[in-house]
């Protein structure tokens, strides 16, 4: 049997310490190795024994935890999980945490209803796995500095509530379903004809892909295609991440809203907790956002994305793959190759995780991998020429 994965959790609150530890503990691959009210607990009790994973609280007496997290970095890496409440400040702070080194950012779980936690426990419970698997490099203060020069923090105000409340612990249910795309969108007919239009690009990523995603973008000249992507990020968080994002891209980059149009040097980010479909009327592209469950475990889902761009654009479309964990987006990239769609996968040696890539390779679905600092020339040549 494998080593379980050791996980510290990190919280003021008792209540929230009891409520992750039992969440963490209902997965037979994890084991809570301990809790600590505040950092300066977590470093005496790291001194002791080093987890594989830390989940981490942003506001804490003592020391805060973006504080910790910069010190962590620095000195001995750690995979780290933040969990942050869902208020702008906590956006806010999350990307930061992404900025310093955490390897995955979720909001924090309500207990209620019974609906959203569960999909709270899948998605906290991946999360950490996800970590556990992740590369991870020091952080130094130069590091930080020269990220926090390319980024103006603007983002918009959330309306969500200050503090996500965590109340006792729920017994656990049966884990529902891994429901495909077939839960959103039906798989298209091979019959289906695909108009000539101007090429679309979709780009699916989980964890790590925050970084891979600022990489490409900062880079971007002004004139590609419209852009449609789906990171594995919750719902509130996206909209600092692609207002961030604005502020570093030639592209115009923004949080997807249904009905928006995506055409020419527009990029439009997937909100976290909905489903994005990319769809066309003519020769027009746009969006739909929409509700629907977790599809691979995710909400919004890769699959879900790559199979209406094999659909609604076919040979236009070019799927790049991302790192992150699992298999989203194996599918539906496969989809789009056989659709005559152009197939791109990040490779093994600059992927933080190479699993989604990986899945998606193993189908057959792609056609070249290219390491992430030369996916953008890779675009641009295949745009100018074809190949």
């Amino acid at each position: 049997m494998e080593q379980k994965i050791r996980v510290l959790v990190v919280d003021d609150s008792a209540v929230v310490r009891q409520s992750l530890s039992a969440i963490l503990e209902a997965d037979p691959e994890i084991e809570v190795m301990g809790t600590a009210a505040d950092p300066i607990i977590a470093v005496k009790k790291i001194q002791q024994e080093v987890p594989d994973v830390i989940t981490l609280d942003i506001e804490m007496p003592r020391m805060d935890g973006l504080t910790f997290l910069r010190k962590i970095m620095a000195q001995r890496p750690i995979p780290v999980v933040v969990i942050s409440s869902l208020t702008t400040r906590g956006t806010e702070a999350a990307m930061k945490a992404l900025e310093y080194g955490a390897s995955e950012v979720i909001g924090k779980p309500s207990m209620n209803p019974d609906v959203f936690f569960q999909e709270s426990h899948i998605m906290l419970c991946d999360a950490v796995k996800a970590a556990a698997q992740s590369k991870i490099k020091r952080v130094t203060a130069n590091d930080i500095k020269e990220r926090a020069a390319q980024t103006a923090p603007a983002p918009a105000p959330i309306p969500l509530s200050a503090r996500a409340q965590i109340q006792k612990p729920t017994p656990f249910g049966p884990v529902q379903p891994k429901y495909t795309a077939d839960a959103i969108l039906e798989k298209s007919n091979p019959s289906d004809i695909v108009i000539p239009t101007e090429k679309i690009i979709v780009i699916g990523s989980s964890t790590g892909g925050t970084e891979a995603i600022r990489t490409l973008l900062s880079s971007m000249p002004s004139d590609m295609p419209g852009i449609a992507i789906v990171q594995h990020m919750p719902e509130g968080f996206t909209r600092s991440f692609s207002n961030s994002l604005n502020q570093i891209s030639r592209l115009n980059v923004k949080e997807a809203e249904n009905g928006d149009k995506l055409f020419k040097g527009r990029v439009l980010i997937a909100p976290g907790n909905k489903h994005m479909l990319l769809k066309r009327i003519g020769k027009e592209y746009f969006v739909e956002v929409k509700e629907g469950p977790l599809v691979n475990r995710h909400r919004p889902s890769v699959d879900v994305l790559f199979r209406s761009a094999a659909r609604y654009a076919g040979s236009n479309a070019i799927g790049v793959i991302l790192t992150g964990m699992g298999n989203d987006g194996a599918r539906g990239m496969k989809e789009m190759h056989d659709a005559g769609a152009r197939t791109i996968a990040q490779d093994e040696q600059s992927c933080v995780v190479y699993g989604m890539p990986k899945e998606a390779v193993k189908t057959g679905g792609v056609d070249d991998i290219v390491n992430l600092t030369k996916i953008n020339d890779h675009l641009v040549r295949i745009l100018a020429t074809g190949v």
